[in-house]
């Protein structure tokens, strides 16, 4: 973008934006691999553009810097969970240590720390039609001081879950425990498990990495799951990309091209899950029946009741979970939890599991829109009531977007790929003197049906269930949902013409009068 289009910008819009606040013309929410990823292409892409990034936590990271339990990790690879301008070198499956030295090398090497502002946890994003501006306001948790930011558009990389606690169902007799009850959300600097009877509730990735992580320090370890999920379990190494390093190919080189490999197949296998998905099954039961056996219960304990992809597949690098169970140290029991006792869990068959500690893998609280009051012209906006627009624009919400990535595919493909459409939404803005840009109904689109954002018999994870009610609506058409399908998206987002109907623009008059000089 042109430097004197970004002045045209500020000075159409200075006589206008709320005296106490300062300006930027891109403010984005979350410093964790979307934010600092948007704010890489920003700086690349829209060179002209003041932005700041607010962050609620004291560093970088996201989820990364969230998770401190024991063996926390990447469960995709980091060849497409990495950037597509950053090169990943090393295992394919990354620790957050390694995830997080990854994401300082970005802001280093893109002079991003003095964009980013840490402990700044917003609390309202106000939305003027008389200036098209959002005016933000922040408190900061060191000091409780509030801060206000005047805002021409607002990038929302915040995530999909609350931060500051995950989710732990009510179960009954939990004050009666004797022990302790943690949620790895919010791992205990202090917890000791040496010689301890844990308990591990849950049957996703967090569970699947904290099992083997903690299982040799453990006097024992049980994995409770109310129902099995699919696991595959691979080396965790790339034999395609150890080849080409020893072919002393450029990193930059070897990055696209396993990076293209391992899209390619996971295009291949997410089709054959819907095409054949007992096939997929019977491979993937399979694959667990190597590590634990012929006569492990596999049918029991790691056979869901659903199809493969309906929820996500877990990565299990090396076998280590499976090495685990093998073991003896860990062991796995299929059933409900009936109540907690003073000295462990009744299960609803009627046995019972004895623990020291009980640590709850039970998932997240779906986090919309940051846990921001928004507001439109003083009226309270309910995300629920809106159209999603692909995913990232939402009916009725002028001059936002907001990154929401892939469920059967790396997040951060998506944070690119709406990085890319975001800067030249951006740009076009410029170009036409627009101030103001939202998403509306086309007449073609008035009228057609509407339904929950996610089809639950596409996609059904409990986190989504539990909060699809707080989410925007999707329509039939392709432009109105969010299809979680990246193998369509790198085509179809490139391609969207920004001045289809879809796209309305507007101007203030300041701005109209600034553009006609």
């Amino acid at each position: 973008m042109m430097s004197g289009m970004a002045t045209l910008s500020t000075t159409a819009r200075s006589g206008r934006r709320p005296q106490a606040a300062e300006y930027v013309d891109v403010l984005i929410v979350g410093a964790g691999i979307s934010g600092i990823g948007s704010a890489y292409h920003l700086t690349r892409q829209c060179p002209g553009m003041s932005f700041v990034v607010l962050e609620a936590q004291e560093s970088f990271g996201g989820t990364w810097h969230t998770h401190r339990y024991p063996g926390a990790r990447s469960d995709s690879d980091l060849y497409t969970f990495g950037y597509r301008f950053k090169p990943w070198i090393g295992n394919p499956i990354a620790t957050a240590a390694e995830i997080r030295a990854y994401l300082s090398e970005v802001i280093d090497e893109n002079d991003l720390a003095g964009r980013i502002r840490y402990g700044h946890r917003i609390v309202s994003a106000a939305w003027s039609s008389d200036d098209n501006l959002w005016t933000v306001e922040a408190v900061r948790t060191d000091t409780g001081e509030t801060v206000q930011i005047a805002a021409g558009f607002l990038w929302m990389c915040q995530g999909y879950y609350r931060h500051t606690e995950g989710y732990t169902p009510d179960w009954d007799g939990q004050d009666r425990f004797g022990g302790r009850i943690v949620h790895p959300q919010t791992w205990p600097d202090d917890l000791d498990l040496s010689g301890k009877r844990v308990v591990v509730v849950g049957s996703g990735a967090t569970a699947a990495t904290l099992v083997p992580s903690i299982a040799a320090d453990c006097a024992h370890v049980t994995l409770l799951q109310r129902s099995p999920t699919y696991y595959i379990s691979a080396r965790n190494q790339n034999d395609l990309a150890d080849t080409l390093r020893t072919l002393e190919v450029k990193e930059e080189w070897i990055h696209e091209i396993v990076r293209r490999k391992i899209l390619y197949d996971q295009g291949a296998f997410t089709r054959r899950c819907f095409d054949e998905p007992d096939v997929v099954k019977q491979e993937l039961l399979a694959g667990v029946r190597v590590h634990l056996g012929p006569d492990y219960d596999i049918g029991t304990h790691f056979t869901p009741r659903y199809r493969p992809w309906r929820q996500r597949i877990g990565f299990v690098p090396n076998g280590d979970l499976f090495q685990g169970i093998a073991s003896g140290r860990a062991s796995v029991v299929t059933d409900e939890i009936e109540r907690f006792t003073k000295t462990g869990i009744e299960l609803k068959s009627g046995a019972t599991i004895d623990a020291d500690v009980v640590i709850t893998a039970t998932g997240f609280n779906l986090n919309v829109l940051g846990d921001i009051a928004f507001v439109i012209d003083g009226k309270p906006l309910t995300f629920s009531d809106t159209v999603t627009y692909r995913g990232m624009m939402f009916t009725g919400v002028p001059n936002l977007a907001w990154v929401f990535g892939y469920f059967r595919a790396s997040w951060t493909l998506r944070v690119d790929l709406i990085a890319d459409f975001v800067c030249r939404l951006l740009n076009h803005m410029e170009v036409k003197g627009a101030d103001k840009v939202e998403v509306a109904l086309r007449p073609e689109d008035r009228g057609m049906p509407l339904s929950l954002w996610m089809d639950a018999e596409d996609f059904n994870p409990g986190y989504l269930m539990r909060g699809m009610h707080l989410l925007p609506q999707r329509g039939e058409a392709p432009e109105w949902r969010h299809t979680q399908n990246y193998w369509a998206e790198k085509d179809e987002l490139p391609a969207i013409d920004l001045d289809d109907p879809v796209f309305v623009y507007g101007w203030t008059e300041d701005r109209r009068h600034a553009v006609n000089e």
